[in-house]
């Protein structure tokens, strides 16, 4: 008798899960996939090019919140957690749901879901969402290219579009990704990769991905989302910490795993918080691993244009994820516009409209900011609405990428950049060094 079972995801690990664990398995068959977090991934179909031949109609996903009743409708045995950025309570939360309902709950674990790269792997994955994981990445690469090793990036997936058509992208310029057609997150995630010179794999299926990317890679960057684990075994894994929310470290999934399992913490924000929360967490840190090695570091903003802002009414806009399912109150833009003095930090709430009020609503803490939500064209006009409605000297731009590139925004404008800086021994370079040796002619990677 086949497994009968639900996968219940967010458009990413519950793609690579099936991929890894069910996809071909005759002892199981996957009825539904469900979907949570990011507007407008349920209601499609996981496509039969990539499901395989015992799905020739390919598998449909549907929203979480029907969960109970899809468990029943299709005799379900079995159902797979596989989302990231989730407080534990939460994911028992579902269990007991699924419990009741009558069916096993489960979760996968990288012994089945991590794939074996033959180059070395350096893992960048975080405990939240907006730890600072984009620019520990980033330093990563230029460490690596510096030292002369040939880097490739793989990023965790945003499969928001047509997934047969996603299953491997590649891009290695702005032009390979515009014409992809790219969601703002995206965008995010990808455009600085590029603009440095570093080749970015992402897509569906990461068997396919690793099969192609490792083939021009001497050192492959796994650019994890969210806070969730690797797709790649890696040979080092890092992963990005936030002294600004003590306790999520142990109290968030599978950001704590990710904590247990790493080779190296990267506590940053050092120069935001105080000494006594980086005390806490480097404390909580020992107590959950004390093999890791630790890394300080701190994100300084830039400000390309800090006369917009000094003293002026301005509109903030920061990173869509790091406020909605991230949950921090604010980011970059934030900081920015309080250290150069700005007059006023505007409530957008009276000007929204669409789905925009929609993600208010649902993430009510995101308070007086403006959250970068553009998962199709008519929210980036939604966006777009917001923005230009509002009564504001200037628009402080906090977000990876330079929204002006996808959006029309009629204030003046000015955006905040930030990098990863170390901050005394042992820093990024002294951790790094086995890989580069490693990855160095004649040389394999220990695992």
């Amino acid at each position: 008798m086949q497994r009968r079972v639900i996968i219940v995801g967010a458009a990413g690990r519950d793609f690579h899960n099936f991929n890894s664990a069910f996809r071909g398995d005759p002892a199981s068959v996957v009825v539904a996939f469900t979907a949570t977090q990011i507007p407008y991934i349920d209601d499609r179909i996981y496509p039969p090019a990539l499901a395989g031949p015992g799905y020739p109609d390919g598998i449909p996903i549907f929203p979480e919140d029907r969960l109970e009743d899809l468990i029943a409708s299709h005799r379900v045995d079995e159902v797979v957690f596989s989302y990231s950025d989730v407080r534990h309570v939460d994911v028992m939360h579902i269990a007991s749901r699924v419990l009741a309902a009558g069916a096993d709950f489960r979760l996968l674990g990288p012994n089945q879901t991590e794939l074996v790269a033959s180059v070395p792997v350096v893992a960048v994955c975080a405990v939240r969402t907006g730890a600072g994981k984009s620019q520990t990445t980033r330093r990563v690469a230029e460490i690596l290219r510096r030292a002369g090793r040939r880097v490739v990036a793989v990023r965790h997936p945003m499969p928001y579009g047509d997934l047969a058509s996603q299953a491997v992208q590649r891009f290695a310029t702005r032009e390979d990704l515009v014409a992809a057609r790219p969601t703002i997150e995206e965008r995010e995630e990808y455009e600085p990769h590029l603009a440095a010179g570093t080749v970015v794999y992402a897509g569906v299926d990461y068997q396919a991905i690793l099969a192609q990317a490792q083939e021009e890679a001497e050192v492959l960057l796994w650019d994890g989302g969210n806070n969730d684990l690797p797709f790649f075994r890696p040979d080092l894994h890092i992963v990005v910490a936030d002294p600004l929310r003590g306790g999520h470290e142990s109290s968030y999934h599978p950001g704590e795993a990710n904590v247990r399992a790493a080779d190296v913490v990267v506590i940053n924000k050092v120069d935001e918080a105080t000494p006594e929360q980086v005390a806490a967490l480097e404390e909580q840190l020992k107590h959950l691993n004390p093999d890791a090695v630790v890394v300080k570091a701190a994100s300084p903003v830039r400000v390309e244009d800090p006369e917009l802002v000094r003293g002026k009414r301005v509109l903030v806009i920061e990173d869509g994820p790091t406020l909605t399912h991230g949950e921090m109150s604010y980011g970059a833009g934030v900081v920015a516009a309080r250290r150069l003095g700005a007059a006023e930090i505007v409530d957008p709430r009276p000007w929204l409209v669409g789905s925009l009020a929609e993600v208010y609503e649902r993430y009510p803490h995101i308070g007086a900011l403006v959250p970068a939500m553009g998962y199709s064209d008519a929210q980036i006009r939604e966006l777009e609405a917001v923005i230009n409605q509002a009564p504001v000297d200037a628009v402080v731009i906090g977000t990876p990428i330079d929204l002006r590139r996808v959006a029309h925004i009629a204030h003046p404008a000015t955006r905040v950049s930030y990098n990863l800086v170390e901050q005394g021994q042992p820093d990024l370079a002294a951790v790094l060094e086995p890989i580069i040796r490693a990855s160095g002619p004649g040389e394999e990677p220990a695992r």
